[in-house]
């Protein structure tokens, strides 16, 4: 086996399936072995049952019934499983066929089901902040978003800084939606208050100090589902097509100006 982490990552990917080594006959049940798949299948269980902060190598080995060693030989860190984790969810994702007359609705779409396989898993979107993507089907999915883009006409810069922008936003959206639902699910979080308790606090507030905010209670306190979420992601990509435009016309303009 490769010393170096890198290598043994490398071999990782480049590891024929279904190769196994030769063993000699037994009576006693053939335990299962350790594959990346399995690795995998255990980390998102521990997330779904325990949530993100329970995730830890020796926790995965606890669920695999083996010991954390044993894992080494397929992984080489828990950044190496978050990478995994985060590959395996994006895998999920259907990409459409880039169509310049609906480049908007597919980025919203694509958005939203990463979304969906974010909140299955609460607080998996952590994994997606920490580490740079190198799984295929993390790539896959940022590369079919660019080529949405980029067939709507944006320039590929532009297109680069607004995919990372909403990226961080779908990331940061869905690591609250769990923080807040997990404490939501303990009794003694009373804290975490309903819409009409907040109404009714906001409203209760000296109205010389907080004049817009009692005023303004229903609507800071507005939005069902993933009203939000679908604002701002509409408001992110409207602004760009405006930018899009705008600068079109400044191009056009400057090109006749020297015409």
């Amino acid at each position: 086996m490769p010393s170096d982490p890198r290598q043994r990552r490398a071999a990782r990917h480049a590891q024929p399936a279904g190769e196994s080594s030769a063993a000699a006959p037994s009576r006693s049940p053939r335990k299962k072995p350790i594959t990346v798949d399995r690795i995998t299948d255990a980390a998102l269980r521990v997330v779904a049952t325990e949530g993100y902060d329970a995730l830890t190598i020796r926790r995965v080995a606890a669920v695999l019934g083996t010991g954390p060693s044993s894992l080494y030989a397929h992984i080489v860190s828990k950044e190496d499983i978050d990478d995994l984790l985060v590959g395996r969810l994006c895998s999920e994702v259907v990409l459409p066929e880039p169509d310049p007359a609906r480049w908007r609705e597919q980025t919203l779409d694509v958005y939203a089901q990463l979304r969906d396989q974010y909140l299955k898993y609460p607080g998996v979107s952590r994994a997606a902040l920490a580490v740079v993507p190198t799984n295929l089907s993390t790539l896959r999915v940022k590369e079919g978003l660019l080529a949405i883009l980029l067939a709507g006409g944006i320039e590929p810069r532009r297109a680069v800084w607004v995919l990372d922008a909403l990226s961080l936003y779908v990331n940061a959206y869905t690591l609250e939606q769990s923080l807040v639902q997990q404490r939501r699910s303990h009794p003694d979080q009373e804290w975490v208050l309903g819409r009409e308790e907040l109404i009714r606090r906001f409203t209760a507030l000296p109205a010389d100090t907080f004049p817009q905010t009692r005023r303004y209670a229903a609507e800071l306190t507005s939005g069902t589902g993933h009203d939000r979420f679908e604002f701002t992601l509409g408001l992110v990509l409207d602004n760009l097509t405006q930018s899009q435009s705008q600068s079109q016309s400044q191009s056009q303009s400057e090109f006749e100006a020297q015409s």
